[in-house]
């Protein structure tokens, strides 16, 4: 298993994840998005496992005027804007391969295993 965890240091879920792939000894790398975020090919293959950007993006993130002007960008347009604004994208993201779960999944996870 190569698992990665896209996470911010002060997300309580990410730090579940983290606790949850310590626990069971299994090695994991941990991004923070605030410091380094998703390069163009990671986005681009969770956004393929979980069901389209619109599946990463957080609706209850602060930046509200961001999210509404998604709505009107064309598709390379939003994937642009929604790399450059890592903040409005939904925590923590676990990537293992080509599979990947946005959010705290343990059920998910387990199979993996």
């Amino acid at each position: 298993m190569n698992i990665q965890i896209f996470g911010k240091k002060k997300c309580f879920d990410s730090k579940k994840a983290e606790r949850y792939f310590k626990e069971r000894g299994i090695k994991y790398q941990f991004i923070d998005m605030k410091e380094k975020g998703m390069s163009h090919g990671e986005f681009i293959s969770v956004s393929h496992a979980v069901g389209g950007t619109d599946e990463m993006i957080d609706q209850a993130s602060k930046d509200r005027d961001l999210i509404v002007m998604l709505n009107y960008l064309t598709a390379e347009d939003k994937e642009e804007k929604i790399l450059e604004n890592p903040q409005i994208i939904r925590t923590p993201i676990v990537r293992n391969g080509k599979k990947a779960t946005i959010g705290y999944c343990p059920d998910v996870w387990k199979e993996w295993e």
